[in-house]
């Protein structure tokens, strides 16, 4: 079977986008438990006030980094589709779900990361 109509190729594409996605959102997960976890210990301890200004900025880059490997990702598969000659993707589907999808995730990342500024500024 000729490569170019090889419906594996296509479909590897989409787990490698998809494998990429679930990589983003738990970057994005493990920024956002950061992010608290600072504020979490300060009133185990007891001390109310303002936010651990350390674990935000950090949780805040992991959100920001978990954002870009989305926007990354969709990108690649993006191009990948067009440059694609195969009778793939099949025309009984919606192409371009995953990249709807990645698109939705992302503007939560970028969603995320502003709330999680806006807290910290605000304290």
């Amino acid at each position: 079977m000729d490569e170019s109509n090889d419906p594996r190729v296509y479909f590897a594409a989409e787990r490698t986008m998809l494998a990429w996605l679930r990589t983003g959102i738990t970057v994005m997960g493990l920024g956002f438990l950061v992010a608290r976890f600072g504020m979490f210990l300060r009133m185990v301890r007891g001390e109310m006030g303002s936010h651990p200004v350390a674990s935000s900025v950090i949780g805040i880059a992991f959100v920001v980094l978990g954002t870009i490997m989305v926007v990354l990702a969709a990108i690649q598969h993006r191009q990948f589709v067009r440059e694609f000659r195969g009778s793939f993707p099949p025309t009984s589907q919606w192409p371009a779900l995953g990249l709807w999808v990645s698109a939705l995730i992302a503007i939560s990342g970028a969603a995320l990361a502003i709330y999680l500024a806006a807290s910290v500024v605000g304290q």
